[in-house]
């Protein structure tokens, strides 16, 4: 176990105390009805929780990668949607943190620890795994940009208080041609399309948002022209810890409710956890889990250690490792579990659901191989 100072220990146990008492309740209602939970962002900011990441002068606590997965994890046990509030919040901050001026820090940032919502739009119907493919575009006109396009799959896009969208400025220059910008809800020009209906992590909001001749002011620009892609490849490092975070958690979770279920459940005179053909299935999820927990605890560490060589392959592996560990895992507990994993009466059967878009969000996991093989054949 990964050694905590006394401040870490405090706000994990703040953490396990919220997902106790308002998480943990709701999970099962979030999914069913399928509703963005208002009241848990409430809680997170009235826990200093929503933009843990953030330095004290924005409303943060300062937190390294390494607490902020840990966070995740926990809450992911729990109800990995609701864990996806905070990864979204994120993944739509960071660019802004990182790369952004002051005046965007200073007017957004504060905003997003207390409560407002941001969103991170660069997926397109057309460019997904090829981003370059985008087709979005930002022309600049006197002291704004004209923007146009059209986004898809954005978490928390329809209901996003401040957007961080990525545009080409000079599509000729391709990845040195993209810049990022931030949007505000309301903004003339920005209207939405459908919310989508997804199979798991049900109660967050994915939706279409679409650009029509949006005047975005010069300084709403994160960064100088051409750093855009720059600026999403290391927000999508940082997400797809997060994912790996999550999905660890979301495993987690179903061996907890798999042992459990295993030790009450009888059959043949006894617990079906005395089985031979239970205990190695159980033995296969814990160890599963626990390795994959290790690899996103070391890609957390290269982040805070700022490793630049070494993240991107990092955080590429414990994403696909971590949410193909918890496909199987939530399928194995289905199974343990029998007829009863099956009905919607008991967790696993929405774990299991959940733990598929892990797979395939923040760059499906076929995309997270070719991103690590073409890194480590680079050499160290």
């Amino acid at each position: 176990m990964i050694p905590l100072n006394d401040e870490q220990e405090m706000v994990l146990n703040t953490v396990r105390d919220v997902v106790r008492d308002r998480i943990a309740p709701r999970a099962a209602e979030i999914d069913s009805k399928d509703e963005f939970p208002w009241d848990i962002v409430e809680v997170y900011a009235q826990n200093g929780l929503l933009a843990p990441l953030l330095p004290e002068q924005y409303g943060g606590i300062g937190a390294e990668y390494l607490l902020f997965a840990m966070i995740i994890e926990e809450i992911s046990k729990a109800s990995p949607s609701a864990a996806l509030i905070l990864i979204a919040q994120a993944d739509g901050f960071l660019p802004i943190h990182s790369r952004g001026s002051d005046i965007l820090k200073e007017t957004y940032l504060p905003r997003l620890a207390s409560g407002s919502l941001s969103a991170f739009a660069a997926t397109e119907p057309g460019a997904g795994s090829d981003i370059l493919s985008m087709k979005t575009r930002a022309v600049p006109n006197g002291d704004h940009y004209v923007l146009d396009g059209r986004k898809c799959f954005i978490t928390n896009g329809s209901i996003a208080d401040v957007i961080t969208v990525f545009a080409y400025t000079n599509p000729a220059r391709k990845a040195k041609g993209m810049s990022a910008f931030v949007v505000e809800k309301g903004s003339a020009g920005l209207a939405y399309g459908k919310n989508e209906d997804k199979m798991g992590m049900r109660g967050s909001v994915n939706s279409e948002l679409i650009f029509e001749a949006l005047a975005v002011p010069v300084q709403n620009r994160v960064g100088e022209e051409g750093e855009g892609f720059a600026n999403m490849m290391e927000t999508l490092d940082g997400s797809r810890l997060f994912a790996a975070s999550q999905a660890v958690g979301l495993a987690q979770g179903a061996v907890d409710e798999a042992v459990g279920y295993a030790r009450e459940r009888v059959q043949f005179g006894g617990p079906i956890a005395s089985l031979q053909a239970i205990q190695f299935m159980v033995a296969d999820m814990v160890a599963y889990t626990e390795a994959a927990r290790m690899l996103t605890y070391r890609a957390a560490r290269l982040l805070d250690e700022g490793k630049k060589r070494q993240i991107t392959r990092f955080c590429a592996m414990a994403k696909f490792v971590a949410s193909d560990t918890a496909m199987k895992v939530t399928t194995d507990a289905v199974q343990v579990l029998g007829g009863y994993g099956y009905m919607k009466d008991f967790p696993v059967e929405r774990m299991m659901r959940d733990a598929k878009l892990i797979q395939l969000y923040t760059g499906t996991n076929q995309i997270m191989r070719l991103v690590a093989g073409r890194d480590i054949f680079r050499g160290d």
